[in-house]
């Protein structure tokens, strides 16, 4: 079978699909919207290229469908995988591309199609050009309906490597920091308005008064980064936040065994990639109660739910869980839901399934 992957650009997770298909039988070709670094994909993939212009603007719309007609035309691929639906699978659907796979990556269809009605109507269209739709959960499925989409989905979680991120291994960061004594909060959600740090900033900042042997670990970069630092500087100066900034794969595992329970107060999400991790390491968490999140959490059994953007309450929640005699139950949960819902290797294996099916009515 022939895939054409195309993408906006290479995220970790581009990244990921790729390698995962690379190592499958199929012929793989990747097409990304915006430049990349071409030697970061794999040796075994076809990378497709768009043709050289010399418009200092950059291509128009028409002109990016009519290459991609012509890159369509000379690939000959039996499945076209495409996404964000909006940026990119409008693209494919406006070029002809099939039969289409459109993946949703979540804010694009949770977020992004209520922006404009100009935008709302893009991703109806292409979604009614979609052969099928992939989401990783039921809340975007939900989304996709509201759109008008009627046709068959493709519902998987994206997951983790569940040998990777374990609860068996080192914890070496809890040492590193003198914090051995200490209950441990990590947030490692990106510092941008969406993903809602500020929330989880200001309650910390509350419960960090109140119960001095409460830390918080902070990882992550984005614009709010000077409005979260200023929001925990007395929390800092006490000794109870240490900023990570980037953490990259290989350190995250030993950051999340690190704390006693992962905390998101993100405002919108798909099934979350951290989350996924931390309950993979065999985390209790404490996240804000969105649709999605509640795909994930029975509260009391992995962990809490706390009012999306209610301060108050995740600050009483923070108190209560540091209080708690033991967590040890929400921790095995934790992993068990993660080994039942968040293998990546089990949960690729539905995506090649969907290709199989889309090849026979291609």
């Amino acid at each position: 079978m022939r895939i054409l992957y195309f993408s906006r650009g290479q995220s970790p997770h581009d990244l990921r699909f790729v390698h995962s298909l690379s190592e499958t039988q199929h012929q793989i070709g990747v097409l990304s919207l915006d430049p990349v670094k071409t030697d970061l994909w794999p040796s075994t993939v076809e990378v497709l290229e768009w043709p050289e212009r010399n418009e200092r603007s950059g291509p128009s719309r028409e002109q990016r469908v009519h290459d991609l007609r012509s890159i369509l035309t000379e690939f000959h691929a039996d499945v076209v995988h495409a996404g964000p639906i909006p940026q990119v699978a409008s693209l494919a659907v406006e070029a002809g591309a099939v039969p289409l796979l459109s993946m949703s990556w979540g804010s694009d269809l949770l977020l992004e199609a209520e922006r404009s009605s100009e935008i709302a109507e893009v991703t109806r269209r292409t979604l009614q050009g979609s052969a099928m739709l992939a989401a990783d959960c039921q809340t975007v499925v939900r989304k996709a309906r509201e759109l008008g989409y009627s046709g068959p989905v493709c519902v998987f979680p994206w997951g983790v490597d569940l040998q990777h991120f374990s609860p068996l291994g080192s914890a070496s960061l809890r040492a590193q920091l003198g914090w051995e004594g200490k209950f441990l909060f990590l947030c490692n959600r990106t510092l941008e308005p969406l993903y809602g740090v500020d929330v989880v900033a200001r309650a910390f900042g509350r419960a960090a008064r109140r119960n001095h042997d409460i830390c918080l670990l902070l990882y992550g970069r984005g614009s709010q980064e000077a409005e979260i630092h200023a929001l925990l500087e007395e929390a800092e100066r006490s000794g109870q936040v240490y900023f990570g900034g980037f953490a990259g794969l290989f350190e995250l595992p030993d950051i999340y065994r690190s704390a006693d329970v992962y905390v998101s107060a993100s405002h919108s999400d798909g099934s979350s990639v951290s989350l996924m991790e931390a309950m993979a390491c065999g985390r209790p968490v404490l996240v804000s109660d969105i649709p999605s999140n509640q795909e994930w959490v029975e509260p009391g059994k992995q962990g809490l739910l706390f009012r999306d953007g209610d301060e108050e309450e995740l600050t009483e929640k923070m108190l209560d869980l540091a209080a708690a005699a033991d967590l040890s139950k929400m921790s095995a949960f934790s992993r068990q839901t993660a080994e039942l819902k968040a293998d990546w290797q089990k949960n690729f294996a539905v995506l090649l399934r969907a290709y199989a099916q889309l090849a026979k009515i291609g």
